[in-house]
């Protein structure tokens, strides 16, 4: 049984840094998905698949691979910096604005 251990990327939708903290054991299909020839969906009996586990840290998730003896394979996300404004959204509206306010 093999597994892939990794920590989401933030949403592209959103600009904070949400359930992007934890990290997450899945585990990897056993069996092709199949198409079933009257309703037209997607099968598999692999139940393993849906199964999705949390953890707090990467060390967590690693010693429960190895405690339950599952291979696992590591993903490291990129790290994305932090777009902090010096001032901050006020700064839009500030009296002593330099530039003109262009929208």
């Amino acid at each position: 049984m093999r597994a892939r251990i990794y920590q989401p990327a933030r949403n592209a939708m959103q600009s904070g840094q949400a359930k992007t903290k934890i990290w997450y054991l899945d585990f990897a299909p056993a069996s092709a998905r199949e198409i079933d020839p009257l309703m037209g969906w997607t099968s598999s009996d692999d139940t393993q698949s849906q199964v999705r586990l949390k953890f707090e840290s990467r060390e967590a998730a690693e010693a429960y691979a190895k405690e339950h003896g599952i291979d696992y394979t590591v993903t490291e996300g990129h790290k994305r910096a932090a777009n902090i404004r010096p001032r901050g959204y006020g700064e839009n509206f500030a009296s002593d604005r330099r530039a003109n306010w262009t929208h």
